[in-house]
């Protein structure tokens, strides 16, 4: 899997050690050389970036360079694993040797920022201001915004999806999956020994488990805080989620756990009727890498046969929950708050106009633009997206393989996404829960046979409690 969101533990060590740096020498200079809230021209600064595959880095260092030769600023590009962040986050800011700009972080490292004071969001604004907020997608600046601060600048999206086998589901004349209802009735028609109803995450340690599970709960309006911040997952919403969930994985997946490899693998041998997985799945599935090829047994001779038998829904709905829902991720450019601001601007600037084009290009089937365009061209960047080649090993826009109205659900793009906890203001819980993985360790016990939905969801809001207690 690929740039899946998982972040490590956020807990009372980080937020001890980052303020004991902010009791420190307050001269400390940031990455880039200047001092805290020093706007001056420094001619160099240091970026992270979570976007660490190596053909991801070389596509970056090349747009990197290009803003250097136009600017003069360099740019020391440093990779950090996203689920070494926070690790790397402590020791950098206990060391008073913070970059001057974060990007290619989830939602939940933007919050974990912004709860330890060590964003400028002066300078985001502006930035925001400089390219125009209505060139943006509103949501985007929803989930980066917390009350009137915006945190970060939002760069590109992925979201998860609802895969089926739309051969499968026309010879059995169901409706295609988009609520907890059709998902039941098509999983039951569907399953065989041969050919599973529904793959879907269930390993206690794994982000991807989350990400499935928040996907399916958020439609059925189950949250895991409410808005003064109590945890809230032990409702009848989210206990009526989790009964789903045991529903469908008992009665109609396959036996053992599954992870984000097993569950592709599933899909891919044809061995699965639907699937949960993000849109990283998309080149894959049209035999663009090597490594994760389809292997269905109609693969064999027709290799783009899965994904010319395949279609996809977004947003899902419960029958508890109000509207459809979707899960999904914005990335971000955040400026610390011991960058030197201005070449930080410029940087950020630079990467969502000129080099905007070839940043969405390193993986379009997952970076999904969230600024749609300019204010003289207000879909420019939405419009290449679609010509833009998809791909590892072999390259080809995503047109190519899939109809028009899967294209439309991707452009959607953040405009339907919806997540625990950010929009609350709790996004430091969020990123701390990604370190525990307490939801994921309930769904393990629930399908796991261990407990039942009731009791999953009891576990999982006791937990949280812990994990929000220690960060008081």
């Amino acid at each position: 899997m690929r740039n899946l969101t998982r972040p490590a533990a956020t807990g009372t060590a980080l937020i001890a050690l980052l303020a004991l740096a902010a009791c420190g020498d307050g001269g400390d200079s940031g990455g880039g050389g200047a001092d805290e809230g020093d706007s001056g021209d420094a001619s160099s600064i240091v970026v992270w970036t979570g976007d660490t595959i190596p053909d991801r880095v070389a596509a970056t260092e090349e747009i990197v360079a290009a803003f250097t030769a136009e600017t003069g600023i360099e740019v020391e590009l440093v990779g950090v694993e996203e689920d070494q962040f926070n690790q790397v986050l402590t020791s950098a800011a206990a060391a008073g040797d913070l970059p001057d700009v974060v990007g290619s972080q989830p939602l939940a490292a933007v919050r974990t920022l912004a709860a330890n004071e060590l964003l400028n969001t002066e300078a985001t604004a502006a930035v925001i201001e400089a390219l125009g907020a209505d060139t943006f997608s509103e949501r985007s600046l929803e989930l980066t915004r917390d009350g009137e601060e915006q945190l970060s600048v939002p760069t590109d999206a992925w979201s998860q999806l609802l895969y089926y086998r739309t051969d499968l589901f026309e010879a059995a004349g169901l409706d295609a999956p988009e609520t907890y209802e059709d998902i039941l009735a098509a999983a039951e028609a569907l399953d065989s020994d041969d050919v599973a109803g529904f793959v879907g995450a269930t390993t206690p340690g794994d982000a991807f488990t989350q990400q499935t599970f928040e996907h399916l709960a958020l439609a059925n309006g189950c949250e895991l805080v409410d808005e003064s911040g109590e945890i809230v997952i032990a409702s009848d919403q989210c206990v009526e989620a989790f009964e789903f969930y045991q529903e469908l994985i008992g009665n109609f997946s396959v036996a053992g756990t599954q992870d984000v490899d097993t569950v592709r693998a599933g899909y891919f041998a044809g061995q699965a009727a639907m699937a949960i997985w993000s849109t990283f799945l998309l080149d894959e599935l049209a035999g663009l890498r090597n490594d994760a090829l389809p292997s269905c047994p109609e693969c064999v001779d027709d290799p783009e046969f899965l994904a010319a038998n395949t279609a996809v829904v977004a947003g899902l709905q419960g029958p508890s929950g109000d509207e459809p829902a979707q899960f999904g991720e914005v990335s971000s450019w955040a400026i610390t708050a011991t960058a030197a601001t201005e070449p930080s601007q410029q940087f950020i600037e630079y990467m969502l106009s000129d080099g905007y084009v070839d940043w969405i290009a390193i993986a379009p089937e997952g970076k999904f633009p969230v600024r749609n365009g300019t204010a003289d061209n207000p879909t420019e960047y939405v419009e290449a997206w679609q010509g833009l080649d998809v791909g590892v090993d072999t390259s080809a826009p995503l047109s190519d393989f899939y109809p028009q109205e899967v294209i439309d659900i991707l452009q959607s793009g953040a405009d339907t996404f919806s997540r625990w906890g950010i929009t609350q203001g709790q996004g430091d819980l969020v990123g701390a829960s990604l370190g525990e993985l307490p939801v994921p360790q309930a769904i393990g016990a629930l399908t796991g046979g261990g407990s039942d939905a009731q009791a999953a969801a009891e576990q999982a809001a006791e937990a949280l409690r812990v994990i929000q207690d220690s960060l008081q």
